[in-house]
């Protein structure tokens, strides 16, 4: 019989990088050999290599990899890394599927594996509306983020049925530059009453940076979270949330845990220390390139196969990337316990179909490819 080709996959991480980098760089190779170890896949050789943290690095680093016949480029983590090996990639035509989450970065052959917001504030104004929530409130951050995620939150809201009908920017960095805004709300919410058309939910989209300070400052703006219901975006996943007593029963989107929580568990029987949040991503991205690396040679890694209608499951649920290089993930609706969280709606089983508009005459085929 004919040999078994090698199929050579790359993947670039900041292994020397100093500090908090290099410590990322590490776990994500770590959970790369584990989903191999684990998926067992004989003829999928993976080629590691050290990006430095750099943008230099990783250029030198994918050359080097494209130089050893890698078909498919696996990282980098930081987007001027990702954006310093796209063109030697492009070139070669070797997609990359990256740990990135700036955005600016994904399309034309780069896709981005990690949490993106948009799908994120979509699933959480879906829910809050299907739950009988129509007028709402948003709190939201004058930086890259919020001026993201303020208009997909409008459209997604009145795509819902739903109407927005207080919104307040606060410039980041400070706590207190939070108060004045969180009392116009209070004063909306109190209007709102008064016309017999309550708001029924805040929107407070960000991490912990901004939810710990809101959650101290609510009391002092007079909103009640127990009467309006506070939603947020993945940022709002974070350990001891619950301790806040404001943001207890607070909802937000976010994979379903017990797939991090299995993974952790096996990762940190291997490894003997946990892994950082991201490590899942290097997990996934490598089922990913086992799950494709059984198509016939120069057809296993191309934009029809990782843009499958059916998409792929990983640690975090299924999810599927998309032409513009983004993630649609399949997630689920989390609230915030006293002591972490609960499920209140499960992930769907796949996830929302793209609009029609992606629809073109390979899909039927690539479909039937990949059952």
């Amino acid at each position: 019989g004919q040999d078994r080709q090698m199929v050579k996959v790359a993947l670039l991480v900041p292994l020397s990088a100093q500090g908090q980098p290099g410590v990322i760089g590490k776990s994500l190779k770590q959970a790369a050999e584990l989903a191999l170890f684990e998926r067992d896949n004989p003829n999928l050789q993976l080629i590691v290599k050290d990006d430095k943290g750099t943008p230099e690095g990783a250029r030198a680093a994918a050359e080097d990899a494209l130089k050893s016949g890698a078909t498919l480029i696996l990282g980098p983590v930081f987007a001027k890394s990702v954006t310093a090996v796209t063109p030697a990639a492009r070139k070669a035509g070797v997609p990359v599927i990256a740990f990135s989450n700036d955005r600016q970065v994904a399309g034309n052959g780069v896709y981005l594996l990690s949490f993106q917001p948009t799908p994120e504030v979509e699933r959480i104004a879906a829910h809050a509306t299907s739950t009988g929530k129509r007028r709402f409130a948003a709190l939201i951050s004058q930086d890259a983020f919020g001026k993201l995620v303020e208009p997909t939150f409008h459209n997604a809201v009145s795509r819902s049925g739903g109407t927005v009908v207080a919104l307040e920017n606060y410039p980041p960095g400070s706590a207190n530059a939070m108060l004045e805004p969180l009392r116009k709300i209070s004063a909306a919410i109190a209007a709102a009453d008064a016309e017999g058309a309550p708001i029924d939910a805040i929107f407070v989209p960000g991490g912990q940076e901004q939810l710990e300070p809101l959650g101290r400052l609510l009391p002092q703006a007079k909103i009640d979270p127990q009467r309006v219901k506070l939603i947020g975006t993945g940022g709002m996943d974070y350990p001891n949330a619950g301790r806040d007593a404001g943001l207890v029963g607070a909802w937000y989107p976010g994979p379903d845990p017990r797939g991090w929580t299995d993974f952790s568990q096996r990762y940190a029987k291997s490894y003997s220390h946990a892994p950082p949040r991201i490590a899942s991503l290097a997990y996934d991205a490598v089922t990913l390139a086992i799950a494709l690396a059984g198509g016939p040679e120069g057809q296993r890694y191309t934009s029809a196969t990782i843009t499958r209608p059916g998409g792929f499951t990983g640690i975090d649920g299924s999810y599927r990337l998309l032409a513009d290089g983004t993630a649609d993930r399949s997630l689920a609706i989390l609230e915030v316990q006293r002591f972490g969280a609960t499920i209140v709606e499960a992930a769907p089983s796949t996830p929302r179909q793209a609009p029609a508009a992606v629809s073109g005459t390979n899909f039927s085929i690539f479909n039937f490819l990949n059952q």
